[in-house]
């Protein structure tokens, strides 16, 4: 699994007493100017949306590119940058429950907004095969995946800026309007991607993909039980639920993979039941365009399930891509490409 290594935390409890000294002695400072903090990169996205692009340079992301929120720790500079800035906006990861507390207490000023206050969350479903019992419910942290639920976001943060901002008040509901209205657009062109699906199933091996799923109709069947990799019995009660599936018809044969997380249980899962492996990222920055492209990937395994399933049989014969688009909507193209040596599915735009 990559993400932060917990090497770190000596080093950061020496830097947290010095960090400590600093902010006690430090000025108030205004907000106007000053980073604004958030934790994972779909976040920075929304804020410099309601910022407006002149300002989008003052959002620091505390979960960098292909690190996971689940084991992340800060580092010792973003720890000290903290002390200098007056708001963070939290959305409810792992790693928070664990570091808030202390990013509080080296910032006395600091503003920590949580912006999945008031959001209605999913428990995370045990994939169908299991039936262990002993793994408690946990709730699913990746509110972000749904766009309709980023629109509260988008308003929490927006009111919060306003806030600490009067002065930019106008300018930043103006940019929300127009956020917003991006996504109502998004939220209808996924709709009319998704209409004609005839899998509606999809397999992922860690299961990020739930708000998307409910809000569109679709079902993510996880390989992990309870955040965590089954052990061989239970990997081998999978693979028979998942022939199973795709044999009905009811099962896309492909298996989501995310890159901050190892895949090699992946795949030899997916060799297993004959699928192929398609690496989807639901922590990008670029969050209109991802999602609309993790919706055409889905369509396109879910309709044409038996050209997915030759497509992996081929693989490690040569490499092959496909490529389509929807001019219909707009939507920017579209490139899959099928890894020789590993037989992996890396989303691209083309």
């Amino acid at each position: 699994m990559n993400g932060q290594s917990t090497r770190n935390t000596p080093l950061i409890h020496c830097f947290l007493s010095v960090i400590l000294l600093v902010s006690a002695c430090a000025k108030e400072k205004p907000l106007s100017g000053s980073p604004i903090f958030v934790s994972i990169l779909p976040q920075a996205y929304f804020v410099e949306r309601i910022l407006g692009s002149e300002n989008g340079g003052r959002v620091e992301v505390m979960v960098g590119p292909g690190q996971s929120p689940t084991t992340y720790e800060p580092t010792p500079q973003q720890m000290m940058k903290l002390t200098n800035t007056k708001l963070y906006f939290a959305i409810g990861v792992p790693f928070e429950h664990i570091w808030i507390d202390r990013i509080k207490a080296t910032n006395p000023n600091l503003i920590i907004i949580d912006t999945s206050k008031g959001t209605a969350k999913r428990d995370i479903e045990h994939a169908g095969y299991t039936s262990d019992t002993t793994h408690h419910t946990r709730k699913d942290p990746h509110i972000w995946l749904d766009p309709i639920l980023v629109k509260a976001q988008a308003r929490i943060m927006a009111q919060a800026l306003a806030e600490t901002e009067p002065g930019h008040t106008a300018e930043y509901q103006a940019n929300l309007k127009a956020f917003l209205e991006d996504l109502d657009r998004l939220d209808l062109e996924i709709k009319a991607i998704l209409k004609d699906l005839e899998s509606r199933t999809f397999f992922v091996f860690h299961p990020s993909w739930g708000y998307f799923a409910d809000r569109y109709g679709l079902r993510q069947v996880p390989v992990e039980v309870g955040g965590k990799e089954p052990g061989a019995r239970g990997l081998g009660r999978f693979v028979e639920e998942a022939k199973t599936l795709i044999h009905q018809g009811g099962a896309a044969r492909v298996l989501f993979v995310q890159k901050q997380f190892s895949t090699k249980t992946a795949e030899t899962v997916a060799r297993s039941i004959g699928a192929r492996i398609v690496t989807l990222d639901p922590l990008a920055k670029d969050y209109l365009s991802n999602l609309r492209n993790t919706a055409l990937v889905i369509m396109e395994c879910g309709v044409r399930n038996a050209e997915c399933g030759m497509r992996s049989a081929e693989c490690g014969a040569r490499t092959s891509s496909l490529h389509f688009n929807i001019p219909l909507l707009s939507l920017s193209s579209l490139d899959i490409s099928l890894s020789e040596d590993s037989c992996t599915t890396e989303l691209n735009q083309a």
